[in-house]
């Protein structure tokens, strides 16, 4: 990603820039987990299945390591998206 521009969105659903994610690894964020818990990346409509991957390999560049080594964010429940009228049928 080098020459990038630094307001390039990795976050779509919480337009979290790569100048964000890049400020949470330098505060020392050093898993998908801790940037999110700085940015908000991840939080949004689609839980990190978009920009999970993205962050993880922001993540690997910046702290020169395999992408692979990075440990990825935890799935939180409802693990995938549901209308609020799924929800409540589900409880009743």
């Amino acid at each position: 990603m080098a020459g990038r521009r630094k307001d390039m969105l990795i976050c779509r659903c919480e337009e979290v820039t790569l100048a964000e994610v890049e400020q949470a690894i330098a505060a020392g964020a050093f898993d998908v987990s801790g940037v999110k818990r700085r940015t908000r990346a991840g939080m949004g409509l689609c839980q990190g299945k978009t920009c999970g991957t993205l962050v993880a390999r922001i993540i690997a560049r910046k702290r020169k390591m395999d992408v692979a080594s990075v440990t990825p964010g935890r799935a939180r429940p409802p693990v995938r998206a549901m209308t609020l009228s799924a929800l409540a049928m589900r409880r009743a």
